[in-house]
């Protein structure tokens, strides 16, 4: 089965936050708003690959406490079906790295038999370590940086 994982928080949704230093508290209270606009050009290739039968997994660096609203606010802006929405778990991860974490769960997916053909984000967090995928793609996002 062929999979492509992307990061929401940053590869999909516009970030509010971009003309400020990232800031944890504020970032997790406009997540629980529900109301972030898909980037088109995401939006369009999402479309694409699911056209071609490519099942996508959302891979993020958002709690499991915002699954619901992450869930319902992707459906909202055009995001209808997916084969797995992970989340982090901080009792899992707490104290590790980005890296750490996008990389185990990753991995787990490909025991299970999948086979990852592409892995976009706009964090390097997001690409880096390993089962990265066949394919990297680096989105832009100048203004914070996730280790």
């Amino acid at each position: 089965m062929l999979r492509l994982i992307s990061n929401i928080a940053g590869s999909l949704f516009y970030e509010i936050f971009r003309a400020q230093p990232y800031n944890a508290t504020l970032f997790d209270k406009w997540v629980m708003e529900g109301a972030a606009p898909a980037l088109p050009e995401s939006l369009w290739l999402y479309k694409k690959l699911l056209s071609l039968g490519i099942k996508v997994v959302f891979l993020t660096g958002r709690h499991e406490s915002q699954r619901n609203t992450t869930a319902s606010n992707l459906k909202n802006v055009g995001y209808h079906s997916w084969y797995k929405l992970i989340l982090k778990e901080p009792s899992k991860y707490s104290g590790k790295t980005a890296v750490f974490y996008k990389s185990n769960e990753r991995e787990m997916l490909e025991k299970k038999g999948y086979r990852i053909i592409g892995n976009m984000g706009d964090q390097w967090s997001d690409l880096l370590g390993t089962n990265t995928g066949n394919r990297t793609f680096k989105l832009p996002d100048p203004m914070y940086y996730i280790s």
